[in-house]
């Protein structure tokens, strides 16, 4: 038998050397096991131990009696404890000790990259000298444990935690309960409010359930339901504004619209025009404002000049907030 680390293996107890531990055999080689990585009595001479075997901070092969969370080639949901902007994640492993995810596993959007208490789906792998470390576990290795969504999820709001993400979208594994695993899910880019990390938990609704058993995603409400949101958002915004009046209206770019109030374009007229219906708002040009008198178009309109020919421009920078 060789020892590998991320096993756990059966070994006999040797000798006992204070003050480290007792010396743990294979009967062909000894590792360590510290008195600090005991678990309840302590052992005898001869008898026999189950042991973890990792490498200790000063790369020695070592041993526990602590159970993690994983082991070599498992796939589990760990938590990151801690982000070094040079060397990557780590990971919660459940011995005490932390599990890195490297760099080049991290999406190379820092926006995308997880924060602490973010949770990752990752393997137990070796690195090219046989230290353990994190992989990004993918749709080859999650597929195999998730299952179909049932077709009582459509339209319904779900959680999860993002597993990949991409300025394409994000895949999320939706929680499974007492169902299993869970099962796989894509918020398409156009249907995010806002960018998401890799391991943040997020809530979305179920808008299409394929023949495969995946399902889209959107973390918008219906239209119906967002509609009525964002135009109490916009008009608040509106309100809030000098002179009741801002620089954006149907003629304004989408990524501007995406950026300043997290929805698409086509939600924001359906929302300018609800408001525009229930005679709460105006536009004029490039400019919305609020429909309460000439005293407070006039009034916009002073805004818009003194923004030095803000009105003719659909860009953040155009606004004094």
């Amino acid at each position: 038998m060789s020892f590998v680390a991320g096993t756990t293996q059966t070994l006999r107890v040797t000798r006992e050397v204070s003050p480290y531990g007792y010396f743990l055999s294979d009967g062909e080689s000894d590792v360590l096991l510290h008195y600090t990585e005991l678990v309840g009595s302590k052992p005898k001479i001869g008898d026999e131990v189950e042991a973890f075997l990792f490498y200790d901070s000063e790369d020695r092969l070592a041993a526990t009696m602590k159970k993690p969370f994983l082991q070599l080639d498992e796939l589990a949901r760990l938590q990151v404890a801690d982000v070094h902007p040079r060397l990557g994640c780590f990971l919660e492993m459940g011995l005490g000790r932390h599990l890195l995810l490297p760099l080049s596993e991290l999406p190379e959007s820092i926006d995308y990259r997880p924060l602490p208490g973010d949770e990752v789906f990752v393997v137990m792998k070796h690195d090219k000298i046989g230290r353990l470390i994190a992989k990004i576990a993918y749709e080859e290795e999650l597929s195999k444990l998730v299952f179909p969504a049932p077709a009582s999820w459509n339209n319904q709001w779900v959680e999860g935690w993002v597993s990949k993400t991409l300025q394409l979208g994000s895949f999320v594994i939706i929680d499974g309960g007492v169902v299993g695993f869970g099962a796989y899910g894509l918020i398409p880019s156009s249907e995010r409010t806002r960018p998401l990390r890799l391991g943040e938990r997020v809530s979305a609704r179920v808008t299409f359930i394929r023949e495969d058993g995946r399902v889209n995603l959107s973390m918008a409400q219906r239209k119906e339901i967002g509609r009525v949101e964002d135009a109490d958002r916009i008009l608040a915004f509106i309100k809030e504004r000098p002179g009741g009046g801002m620089p954006y209206s149907d003629q304004t770019d989408a990524e501007i619209i995406k950026q300043k109030f997290g929805i698409s374009k086509g939600a924001f007229k359906r929302a300018i025009g609800k408001l525009m219906r229930e005679g709460l708002v105006t536009q004029k040009g490039s400019w919305t404002y609020l429909a309460q008198g000439p005293e407070a178009e006039a009034a916009g309109q002073s805004v818009q000049q003194t923004d030095n020919g803000a009105a003719s421009s659909q860009s953040e920078g155009a606004e004094t907030e």
